[in-house]
């Protein structure tokens, strides 16, 4: 809920912000037209001033990260031709196309072996042979394999896809996947909730309501999750609003939500971007930093806020922490979704260039768990040289 944040009015340059920096000091909730100010506003620097001050107040300088691995196990889905932003997905016969076996999901586990990986963080298509008995099989053997490590995976849609299915309820799904051995659930698939926006780049694809309603059943069963909105593609400020506002509302009747991550829409080697008429980086450094700042200020009731850097860059995640910003991504072990559609940024970065690049903002790094529990910080002598790694590093 909404705390005070101590701000310097005279900070500000848009005389329009103004209210907003009145309702931070005096600890009152902002209102969808206040999103909208914070979206339009010329002053860049004052709508990022405010989410940092509100940032510091709930974590001063510290940044974390968690160290896991991402897993995909399958490119096979049957939007494939109707999630038009999606560069990822193949058909069953379709060159490209792939679905592990678990003996692969393992070999590819193992690369955690000797490493600080604390998390698997899973996620794919929508697959039809891939329903709840592969997953759960999936899950019990990494969890056999590698006790200690957290399994973040499988977004909302793929939930309610293996619940159709198998001819099951999403919660008898969800409880089945926790016997097996997940833990959280990753917040992608949420895309922009507008129905409207839907039509165009997502038909078909799990709605926003239901998204919502998966997410809500998790946590009813204990699951907790991320959330995210995928921005700079076909939406308006009004639907980045309404988006922002049904995330609110359920963290206000839940509070299940861990974090919020805002992704950038990268426009290469999918049908939306040649539509549009784009390549290359789609959206702006200001509107990646704007879509962090706001999420800060209007999650109220979030704790934390994620940069994801492999979207937007390490560089422009680094000037995001002084956007309100209080956790990036971590070392990431060939990331694939985000690069089949343009991402130019590494598969993968090391625990010494992470603290390098918190630092280098003048920020305290600390590892975290998947809970978002501090487990370590890193006095500013630690370069992380002599921590183990394996070829590739993730952190989520």
């Amino acid at each position: 809920m909404p705390r005070v944040v101590p701000f310097d009015l005279d900070r500000l340059r848009d005389p329009a912000l103004r209210p907003i920096g009145e309702k931070l000091n005096a600890g009152e909730r902002l209102s969808l037209n206040d999103g909208v100010t914070l979206f339009t506003s010329p002053d860049l620097n004052g709508v990022g001033a405010m989410a940092d001050a509100a940032n510091r107040a709930r974590h001063g300088d510290r940044v974390t990260f968690a160290s896991n691995q991402h897993i995909n196990p399958t490119n096979i889905c049957v939007l494939r031709k109707t999630c038009v932003f999606c560069g990822y997905a193949r058909l069953p016969k379709e060159a490209g196309a792939y679905r592990y076996t678990l003996d692969q999901v393992l070999a590819e586990s193992d690369r955690a072996d000797g490493t600080i990986t604390r998390e698997f963080h899973i996620v794919g298509g929508l697959d039809m042979q891939a329903g709840l008995a592969y997953y759960t099989e999936m899950f019990r053997a990494l969890k056999a394999r590698h006790p200690q490590v957290h399994i973040k995976a499988l977004t909302a849609v793929e939930i309610a896809h293996i619940a159709r299915i198998e001819k099951m309820s999403r919660a008898d799904v969800l409880t089945a996947l926790r016997e097996a051995g997940l833990d959280t659930l990753p917040g992608g698939g949420a895309e922009t909730f507008s129905a409207a926006v839907r039509e165009q780049i997502a038909d078909k694809k799990l709605g926003g309501t239901d998204y919502i309603d998966v997410h809500r059943t998790a946590h009813q069963l204990g699951i907790r999750s991320n959330c995210t909105m995928l921005y700079g593609h076909v939406e308006t400020i009004d639907d980045r609003m309404q988006h922002l506002a049904m995330l609110r509302d359920l963290q206000d009747e839940t509070g299940g939500f861990l974090a919020y991550i805002p992704l950038a829409y990268h426009p290469d080697d999918n049908e939306l971007g040649a539509t549009l008429g784009r390549t290359g980086t789609s959206t702006t450094g200001f509107d990646d930093l704007r879509n962090l700042a706001v999420g800060r200020l209007f999650l109220d009731n979030f704790e934390h806020v994620k940069s994801h850097w492999i979207m937007v860059t390490p560089s422009l995640t680094q000037v995001a922490l002084h956007f309100g910003v209080n956790d990036i991504e971590g070392t990431v072990v060939r990331e694939k979704i985000y690069h089949a559609v343009g991402a130019h940024t590494p598969q993968g970065m090391t625990l010494p260039q992470l603290l390098q690049l918190i630092r280098g903002a003048g920020k305290q790094p600390a590892e975290r768990d998947s809970f978002y529990r501090v487990l370590r910080e890193f006095g500013p002598e630690e370069t992380g040289e002599n921590q183990p790694a394996g070829d590739a590093m993730a952190v989520a």
